[in-house]
């Protein structure tokens, strides 16, 4: 028995040293550094008008008014974009399900902006990986460009120049796709009344 102890004594203090370092001096300081290096994003990259919260850039929100852009689909359970249920919806490419919602995001865009003809995005009618998703291609964007200022009663050129300006490039030029903040870009245009 004696034996069995010695034998186990270094892996047990090993476990715990491991442990200690891995489970909380690791955690601890990477949480400070963050916190120091970068406080915004370490929040949450929560945005504000003035004490109310109004979202985080990090995550998407629904958005249903005409006069708004609208978000790409999210795939979280019980309620849109809920953080706490992140994931995908794990549907195949032939999956029914999936096909049918595709259709039926296609048919309410459409709706929502018969004059336009043009291919519908696929960001537009599928969720992300998370299902929240807080970015939409510029092509999603522009997709929508027309109906937005119609609603809202402004000239197209002003709405295609909210876009570029929030326009987000890939880093370094080709890691990662264009793309636009709809949450940003739905505070744009509340802005410009």
């Amino acid at each position: 028995m004696n034996a069995a102890l010695h034998a186990l004594r270094p892996a047990l203090s090993l476990f715990l040293l491991l442990s200690a370092l891995t489970g909380l001096a690791y955690p601890l300081l990477v949480t400070a550094l963050a916190q120091t290096l970068f406080p915004e994003r370490a929040a949450g990259s929560l945005i504000r008008d003035g004490e109310q919260l109004t979202g985080s850039a990090l995550i998407g929100q629904p958005f249903s008014s005409p006069g708004h852009f609208w978000s790409r689909p999210s795939a979280t359970a019980t309620q849109p974009y809920n953080g706490a249920a992140s994931g995908g919806s794990n549907l195949g490419a032939n999956n029914r399900v999936l096909v049918d919602a595709a259709a039926q995001r296609i048919a309410a865009l459409r709706a929502a902006d018969p004059d336009n003809r043009a291919p519908v995005p696929v960001d537009l009618v599928t969720a992300s990986a998370s299902g929240l998703d807080p970015d939409i291609s510029l092509a999603a964007a522009r997709y929508q460009a027309a109906r937005v200022a119609r609603a809202r009663g402004v000239a197209p050129a002003a709405v295609e120049a909210l876009i570029e300006r929030h326009a987000r490039h890939p880093w370094l030029g080709f890691v990662g796709e264009p793309r636009v903040n709809v949450l940003a870009l739905n505070r744009a245009l509340d802005a410009l009344r």
